[in-house]
């Protein structure tokens, strides 16, 4: 018994983050590994802006998270899966946050101011420095592989509660 589903404009939400931020990680890890170029500066680009595109869904998220919080799990849930759901969530909405944050530090420190799409300049957060600009590097590479982790953990949970358990979980987000 899968219990209440999700809202729609909280799956809508949830899948949207999700696709922008499988792209993102696709994008960031290739992007990385490239010589200089073109290419790769229109890459940087399209990865700042879907970061902020991410930000905002993120915000969105959490504003109808708090003006309709998600529905009670089903009762099959075990007690340390039930006190483990709303902590990794929370993870995943605070590195939600965290990434686009320090990529736009990042980019400030670097001397790259953002414009959002090109049209829409972005205040500098701080200024330029080498030093920051590689200590925020470094974090956002950090963030970014833990993001990685918790998502592998996140889609493990799903084919768990999908596939093995057949309780539902699933089944309350997707359309």
């Amino acid at each position: 018994m899968p219990g209440p589903a999700y809202h729609p404009l909280a799956k809508l939400l949830h899948w949207v983050t999700a696709l922008c931020v499988l792209g993102l990680i696709a994008v960031g890890l290739w992007m990385t590994s490239m010589q200089i170029s073109l290419l790769k500066l229109q890459l940087y680009a399209w990865h700042k802006w879907i970061g902020l595109v991410v930000l905002a869904l993120t915000f969105g998220r959490l504003f109808w998270r708090w003006r309709s919080p998600p529905p009670p799990l089903p009762e099959g849930v075990v007690d340390w899966e039930r006190r483990i759901a709303p902590v990794s969530h929370a993870l995943l909405l605070l590195l939600l946050l965290a990434l686009p944050v320090s990529g736009w530090l990042m980019s400030s420190a670097g001397g790259v101011s953002v414009y959002w799409f090109g049209i829409l300049p972005l205040p500098d957060l701080v200024p330029r420095d080498q030093d920051l600009f590689a200590a925020l590097r470094q974090l956002h590479h950090l963030l970014a592989y833990g993001l990685m982790g918790l998502l592998a953990l996140h889609l493990l949970a799903v084919l768990h509660h999908d596939v093995m358990r057949r309780d539902g979980i699933f089944r309350r987000m997707w359309f």
